[in-house]
């Protein structure tokens, strides 16, 4: 097998997102994750140890899609890719649930999308 070829099978998996944009259905989903984020008053959205209304969060999550767009194909890279860690520290958002509990913001949007899918 070409070497090139082999490599690239190897990577694909890795590399899906690489440089392509979220189709339409992807990008609704996305939106209806941030929108729920957003409506959400029960929780503080927790960036490099300043917290966030879901408002807030869903505003600035907006603008880093919209930065790195090209690692998005799907809401699952969106959420692993944008909603998970600062690219400026590389912490990790959390999310404060309003009984006091933290969340990996990661754990907190895939379930919300879920939620959604399951709808």
């Amino acid at each position: 097998m070409n070497r090139r070829l082999w490599l690239g099978c190897l990577l694909a998996p890795w590399g899906a997102a690489a440089g392509a944009e979220p189709s339409a259905a992807e990008r609704a989903r996305i939106e209806r994750l941030l929108d729920v984020l957003a409506a959400r008053k029960d929780i503080r959205f927790v960036r490099n140890g300043k917290e966030y209304s879901g408002a807030q969060a869903a505003d600035f999550l907006r603008g880093k899609l919209q930065w790195q767009i090209e690692k998005v194909a799907t809401a699952q890279d969106f959420i692993v890719q944008i909603g998970t860690r600062s690219t400026t520290s590389g912490n990790v958002y959390l999310v404060r649930l309003g009984d006091g509990r933290e969340l990996p913001s990661a754990q907190f949007l895939t379930q919300e999308l879920r939620r959604i899918d399951k709808r």
